[in-house]
């Protein structure tokens, strides 16, 4: 044959415009064919807002019909570039996921109205400890060590950060405090990854299982006790940055928040430019992938796992600050709630890709806030069906777009010099 056929690795598929077309079905007949009557009101600007956007009214069916037809379309055109054998860029991922979350909201918010601002800017709070797990996760994984420890490392951070402020009244030092508490878990990984050639997923559950002991115990012996002295830290301040805050949506969500979001918000394209644009990138990936060709070319394995591993801790300690100090402002028993593990499936929903971790943190950050605020706008819908709405959607990402994702192929496989 004159022509080289493609291997089936190297075929695109169709499951990507097989779920589009699936999602754009349900959404035109359920949210517009048999949607809710009544307008929706979408609010684009805060009542406190210097500059006052008008209030966009939308039939709620109507913008089910609308936004299904064109998620339609979008699956069409995920058709189309499969044919040509290419996939479907992020970006058009991305507008297909904004088109399906605005049909959702409409539906949902049926005679009643839309905070923007405030749904988009909660979604991110929430959604940023899981991003700063998650990218901890990446860079324990883009070395070639599996990190199931993610969920120790964010309790860890959290009961630091907590801890640190309440006893110094320095939030600095509590989030110093949280990144080395986060570090250190990492490290332990490390040590027992690398030079024990333990394996990795036994050690990751045993520090959770560890960590979790730890905690309680010591909540339940000291900060109980003492907890005005020792865990009532309250939050960081709010910064707003002039004359960004003030852009329409977009300021209140990312330009008005607290420091551990704008650290996210810079942690996410840094590591990405890291790992793609640098050769201290190209080093970290050549030993998740091919560690004995890195080491034949003098890169050493051992010491490029232990510093990324070990820094990867510290950005999970830092999302563990971001659910005390950056949030809840104390810290509770068991407070992580498994967002360690949701880091860890956003890590492979994000194909070990920063940008893309960053979006699927945000679809979970979302789900949170969904389930409160959906139950205050619409009491009638069943809870039950709210509380499944974002898991049914990971699902739906995890068939139609994981499956084409490739691990590191050295992931959580020991390496011995020679």
């Amino acid at each position: 044959m004159s022509q080289v056929q493609l291997s089936k690795e190297e075929r695109v598929g169709y499951k990507t415009p097989i779920m589009m077309g699936s999602v754009g079905a349900v959404v035109l007949m359920f949210f517009g064919i048999l949607g809710r009557e009544g307008d929706v009101v979408f609010e684009i600007s805060r009542r406190t807002d210097t500059i006052q956007l008008p209030a966009i009214p939308v039939d709620s069916s109507t913008l089910g019909l609308v936004s299904g037809v064109l998620l339609l379309a979008i699956a069409a055109l995920a058709t189309w570039l499969a044919m040509q054998n290419r996939r479907t860029p992020l970006w058009i991922s991305a507008i297909y996921g904004l088109i399906g979350v605005t049909a959702l909201l409409g539906w949902l918010a049926a005679e009643n109205s839309v905070p923007i601002a405030f749904i988009a800017g909660t979604a991110l709070v929430l959604a940023v400890p899981i991003m700063l797990g998650a990218m901890g996760g990446i860079m324990c994984e883009r070395v070639g060590i599996t990190n199931i420890a993610i969920e120790a490392q964010l309790l860890t951070g959290a009961f630091m950060a907590a801890v640190v402020s309440s006893i110094t009244d320095n939030y600095w030092l509590g989030l110093t405090s949280a990144m080395i508490g986060g570090a250190v878990v990492g490290i332990v990984l490390a040590v027992f990854a690398i030079k024990f050639l333990a394996q990795q997923i036994i050690v990751g559950v045993v520090l959770n299982v560890l960590m979790i002991g730890i905690t309680n115990f010591l909540y339940q012996q000291w900060l109980t006790e003492d907890g005005e002295n020792v865990n009532f830290p309250g939050t960081m301040e709010i910064i707003k940055l002039p004359l960004l805050s003030d852009i329409p949506i977009i300021g209140p969500v990312l330009f008005e928040n607290r420091i551990t979001v704008f650290a996210a918000l810079i942690i996410v394209p840094t590591l990405y430019f890291v790992l793609f644009k640098s050769k201290l990138g190209l080093r970290a990936r050549a030993v998740g992938e091919h560690p004995l060709a890195a080491d034949t070319v003098g890169i050493n394995v051992g010491r490029t796992r232990f510093w990324w591993v070990t820094i990867g801790g510290m950005s999970a300690g830092l999302g563990g600050a971001a659910l005390t100090i950056g949030n809840a402002g104390a810290f509770g028993r068991e407070m992580s709630g498994g967002f360690g593990f949701i880091a860890l499936a956003v890590v492979i929903l994000g194909r070990w890709h920063p940008i893309s971790a960053g979006l699927a943190a945000l679809l979970f950050g979302f789900s949170i806030i969904l389930r409160v605020w959906a139950n205050q706008v619409s009491p009638g819908i069943p809870t039950d069906f709210i509380t499944m709405v974002p898991y049914i959607v990971t699902i739906i990402a995890v068939v139609g777009f994981v499956g084409q994702s490739r691990p590191p192929k050295a992931l959580a496989i020991p390496y011995t010099k020679g």
